[in-house]
């Protein structure tokens, strides 16, 4: 496939999936970018995100990370889920930071895809957290993508 292409394809699954991703758009998670096995997406942390030690909860920092994951895995036109993925927090996420998650596919093997995730505060570039994505195919193409 041409690299342009590919590039449109990456962009018209982005929308697709994005229309229907109320979760997301719930916690005001955004696509910056995204291209053929990878994505950015970014995330205020808002002060009904943080636990009762002030830091962003876990499961939202998994959250921005596996919606990264979720565009990088969908970026070919083949509607594609997570089969599993292991999270490993380092540092804090507080309220007012926002958070950037970069998604880069490792491999893709027939029906089966891994992707790494890295989420880092914008202010300083420390990265808070570390993911590995685990995806399926389900062989079915995008619907929304027509003869893209």
């Amino acid at each position: 496939m041409p690299a342009d292409n590919a590039a449109e394809v990456a962009r018209r699954s982005t929308e697709a999936m994005g229309e229907g991703d109320a979760a997301s758009r719930l916690l005001g998670i955004q696509v910056v970018a995204a291209g053929p096995g990878t994505a950015t997406v970014t995330m205020r942390v808002r002060d009904d995100m943080v636990n009762g030690w002030g830091s962003c909860h876990g499961g939202l920092i998994a959250t921005l990370a596996d919606s990264a994951f979720a565009v990088a895995c969908n970026s070919r036109g083949t509607v594609t889920v997570a089969a599993g993925f292991d999270v490993t927090f380092l540092e804090p996420g507080r309220a007012g930071d926002e958070l950037v998650a970069t998604a880069t596919e490792v491999a893709l093997r027939g029906r089966s895809g891994v992707y790494d995730v890295s989420v880092a505060r914008a202010q300083d570039d420390v990265v808070v957290a570390i993911f590995r994505g685990r995806s399926r195919s389900t062989g079915r193409p995008n619907p929304a993508l027509g003869d893209a």
